[in-house]
């Protein structure tokens, strides 16, 4: 069972920038995808962003888009996210998650917390 733990949250004003890693706990771990969600009080997960495994292409939100980028370290099995200008609306628990297959998510991290003040 692979697991994947999240880290780099914390407290932050806006403007300022984050950078959340997530790390798979087998190296040989070989996802079609990972992605990053977030959930917000009150709401419902949604998609951030994702990466392809095999070839890199990256997917994001649309209003995400230009702010948040997510890339890798193969050697390290970890994906990132990258957040610049970060706003209050982008206070969420965040979760990467690696997928087998197109759109599917089959591990879920732990979540790290992501709290911009303004």
């Amino acid at each position: 069972q692979v697991q994947l733990v999240e880290s780099g949250g914390g407290l932050v004003q806006t403007g300022d920038s984050l950078r959340l890693s997530c790390a798979a706990s087998d190296r040989s771990f070989n996802p079609y995808a990972m992605a990053w969600f977030r959930q917000a009080p009150g709401q419902e997960r949604e998609f951030v962003a994702r990466l392809r495994w095999s070839t890199g292409t990256t997917y994001y939100a649309g209003s995400l888009r230009g702010r948040f980028t997510i890339s890798r370290d193969n050697a390290k099995n970890t994906v990132y996210l990258q957040m610049n200008n970060l706003k209050p609306e982008d206070t969420a628990i965040y979760y990467c998650a690696a997928g087998l297959r197109l759109l599917s998510e089959d591990y879920w991290g732990q979540g790290t917390q992501v709290t911009v003040s303004s």
